[in-house]
């Protein structure tokens, strides 16, 4: 897991998307202009939540989100997404 410098306000996570697929479970390999986007991630800093709603997950939680979630951020040369707690629909 990453170390972000930054920390993420109220319900907001920053998430470390897995990497995509890179065969099928077939043995295909699949081109770059073919491959998914990953819908799973790994939570690398929460914020602490609404004064109301404290937060679920925490740093370190593998999570599903939805695969059109969050905004894309680049921090120090790597690629995350920083998305709303309600974006993200598991923990697993």
């Amino acid at each position: 897991m990453a170390n972000v410098n930054i920390t993420p306000l109220h319900d907001r996570v920053i998430v470390q998307p897995a990497a995509a697929e890179e065969k099928t479970a077939g043995g295909i390999i699949i081109p770059d202009t073919a491959k998914e986007k990953p819908q799973r991630g790994t939570v690398v800093a929460a914020g602490p939540g609404k004064k109301d709603e404290p937060m679920s997950v925490k740093a370190g939680n593998t999570v599903l989100y939805g695969k059109y979630a969050g905004t894309e951020i680049t921090i120090e040369g790597n690629d995350y997404l920083i998305m709303r707690e309600s974006d993200i629909l598991a923990i697993v």
